[in-house]
C-alpha cells in the first residue's frame, strides 16, 4: 500500500482539518513524523487506521473519545494506491463520526471509492461494507495492521538507543 493523501479533522489532536500529502512527503525516499509529546504524531496514525478499518486501535470499543473535545464531530479521508504499472489501483476511503457526549460514537459517512482519471466508483458506502472491501483489497485484518504498521512505532518509542 502506497499513501496519498490523508485529512484529518476533529480527530484527537487535530480540530481544524490539516491535510497530510505523502506523495510530497515520501518524494526523496523516506519521510520521518516528529514532534513533542502531544503534538498529534500517533493520531497520524490513529487517522489512517479509523479511515481503513473503522476503528482506533488504542480506543475503547475502537471509537470511544476519539472525537477531540471541543469539536462534536470527526472526518477522516484517505487515499491510496495498491499494485504496480497498468495494475495499479487508486482508492479513497472516507469516514465522518459524530458525538453528543465524547463517549459515544455514531457513524455518518463511510464511503470507499476506487478513482479512475475519468471519475470514481463507489466500491462500498456502508460501515461494515467498507471495512470488508478494504480488508479485501488489502489483504489484512486491522489486528494484523496495527501489528506491522501501528505496533512497531510505539516499539521504537520504548526501546532504548544502542550505547555506543
Amino acid at each position: 500500500m502506497k499513501p496519498h493523501k490523508l485529512k484529518i479533522s476533529g480527530l484527537q489532536s487535530f480540530r481544524a482539518e490539516q491535510e497530510i500529502d505523502f506523495d510530497h512527503l515520501s518524494g526523496r525516499g523516506m519521510f520521518g513524523i516528529f514532534g513533542p509529546t502531544g503534538s498529534g504524531k500517533s493520531t497520524i496514525l490513529d487517522a489512517v487506521t479509523l479511515a481503513l478499518y473503522g476503528r482506533v486501535g488504542r480506543a475503547r470499543s475502537g471509537k470511544q473519545g476519539i472525537i477531540n473535545e471541543g469539536e462534536s464531530s470527526a472526518a477522516v479521508s484517505f487515499s491510496f494506491s495498491i499494485g504496480a504499472g497498468v495494475e495499479r489501483k487508486t482508492y479513497c476511503v472516507e469516514r465522518k463520526y459524530r458525538t453528543r457526549d465524547h463517549l459515544s460514537v455514531n457513524s455518518t459517512l463511510s464511503r470507499l471509492v476506487e478513482l479512475h482519471p475519468a471519475g470514481e466508483t463507489v466500491l462500498a458506502d456502508q460501515e461494515s461494507a467498507v471495512t470488508a472491501k478494504v480488508e479485501e483489497i488489502l489483504g489484512i485484518t486491522l489486528d494484523d495492521f496495527v501489528r506491522a504498521v501501528v505496533l512497531p512505532q510505539a516499539l521504537r518509542k520504548m526501546t532504548p538507543p544502542l550505547a555506543g
